[in-house]
């Protein structure tokens, strides 16, 4: 069915909701933004610098009849966040689904790290949530939902990941305390754990390759994870019936993590 050039249909769960995707250009994050708009809603693109992917990927969703708006920002900037969510209300009036998807990091042994290279960890991939949800809340006033993307070096010792682990594990303890609070507002917060996916971010991997071939090796499946087995992590968590998932790490590896 089409009305005001908009297609609508009984089977999208999540149809008219508003989400807005940190990170949605490229890898997990477009994934997701596509499983959205996929599933009904209409999709904020926040992107870096890609913006080439950020107008491709709208170009996609706006096929799929959504409204679709591509937004220049970084997440670990509270100034370029309160301009992300200013040029959103010109678009939309509220905002039902966040997904926090967007990071960055340092790769190097902890013995040769600096602070700086602490704070931008921590700001880009922990403290961004509370900036972003500082902001989105306040367009949520039937509720919503809000999803972290984590990682399994949130709870593992990996190479090099020491300063990415550590700010994956405080935006872990960033989703528990913002379920606490929000959820008296309807806001449920969750984080999706993901296992390996081979993406444009794993390039920056010296043993990339090793790393894959052992995930493969290790995971009961037998493989190794593709960025839309993330998205649908994330899509179920929007659901209705997950209303009482608040506060929670999903871990999405396959196996891998209890596979010894």
């Amino acid at each position: 069915m089409v009305s005001n050039g908009t297609k609508t249909t009984a089977k999208m769960p999540l149809a008219g909701k508003i989400a807005l995707v940190t990170g949605a250009s490229r890898g997990i994050g477009r994934a997701i933004a596509l499983k959205l708009a996929g599933s009904g809603c209409d999709v904020a693109a926040n992107y870096f610098n890609a913006h080439d992917e950020a107008e491709s990927l709208c170009a996609e969703v706006s096929a799929m009849g959504r409204r679709a708006l591509a937004l220049q920002g970084n997440v670990a900037d509270p100034e370029s966040v309160r301009e992300v969510f200013e040029e959103l209300g010109r678009t939309f009036d509220r905002l039902d689904l966040l997904v926090s998807n967007a990071a960055s990091g340092v790769l190097r042994p902890l013995e040769s790290a600096s602070l700086k290279h602490w704070r931008y960890c921590m700001e880009t991939n922990a403290f961004a949530l509370v900036t972003l949800m500082q902001r989105a809340a306040q367009m949520m006033p039937r509720g919503g939902r809000a999803i972290a993307i984590s990682s399994l070096g949130a709870s593992r010792a990996l190479p090099d990941y020491g300063l990415i682990g550590a700010s994956k594990a405080a935006l872990e303890a960033v989703v528990r305390s913002l379920a606490c609070e929000l959820a008296p507002r309807g806001i449920n917060v969750n984080a999706i754990s993901s296992g390996l996916v081979d993406t444009d971010a794993l390039q920056a991997f010296p043993h990339r390759k090793q790393m894959l071939a052992q995930f493969k090796r290790r995971s009961p499946k037998g493989r190794a994870m593709r960025a839309a087995e993330v998205a649908d992590a994330v899509y179920l968590l929007c659901l209705p019936e997950a209303a009482m998932i608040n506060g929670q790490t999903i871990v999405v590896d396959g196996g891998f993590s209890i596979a010894g």
